[in-house]
């Protein structure tokens, strides 16, 4: 895959989080589920080598979103236009795979680790698509804590339970969680979020990654979906 730039260098148009940069303005600590959480408890979702891949394998198109758990300009994507590309998935118009970065992690300081680590654990549940929509709906100011993660998980029909709960006390996918960061590293974004459908970064110059409406438009234009 070519090397692609992230949403934060495009242009300078529009905002993302690179190095250090959590893009977070403000911040609530209160636990949200997302307003679409019966659609999203119906998508499927496998773990492919580093990607986590949601909705049908016979999905005609792919996205790839890459995306970190402590970036505020992830969960600003996520409410709106990754909301967006999750309702095309769950319409069988595309699959998404997702490449769950941690840099925001370096020195230990945000938790993206945990939360990733956190998603991995929600595949073999089979509620993914349900939890890193919490996950991004619930994201702290602070970092993400174990007991955070389970608070979230205790809003996700289902998802609690031994092995849950183990993995996220032992941190049972952290190398899983290296091999996801690097993953992204190898395609050539140097910040989150981003959408590549072809290689090709999308909804990055016009803003309308974070715009549900517009976003859909965007797919639309590189065939995905139908226009709005």
């Amino acid at each position: 895959m070519a090397a692609v730039a992230a949403a934060a260098l495009l242009g300078g148009a529009v905002a993302g989080c690179g190095g250090g940069d959590q893009g977070r303005a403000a911040a609530s600590a209160v636990v949200r589920t997302s307003p679409i959480s019966d659609v999203l408890a119906r998508l499927p979702a496998k773990v492919d080598g580093a990607k986590v891949v949601v909705g049908s394998p016979d999905a005609p198109r792919t996205a790839q979103v890459l995306v970190d758990p402590r970036c505020g300009y992830c969960a600003r994507f996520e409410a709106a236009g990754g909301e967006a590309l999750l309702k095309l998935a769950a319409d069988g118009k595309v699959k998404v795979e997702y490449l769950l970065a941690s840099f925001l992690d370096r020195g230990g300081a945000s938790g993206s680790v945990k939360a990733v680590n956190a998603l991995r654990a929600s595949v073999d549940a089979g509620k993914f698509a349900e939890y890193q929509a919490a996950v991004f709906a619930s994201q702290p100011q602070g970092k993400f804590t174990d007991e955070l993660l389970l608070k979230i998980a205790d809003k996700v029909p289902g998802l609690r339970g031994p092995a849950f709960d183990r993995a996220v006390a032992e941190t049972t996918y952290k190398g899983w969680v290296d091999e996801a960061e690097k993953a992204f590293e190898a395609t050539g974004a140097q910040g989150t979020p981003t959408v590549l459908v072809d290689g090709q970064a999308v909804g990055a110059k016009d803003g309308s990654l974070f715009d549900a409406k517009a976003f859909t438009a965007t797919l639309a234009g590189v065939g995905i979906g139908a226009a709005a």
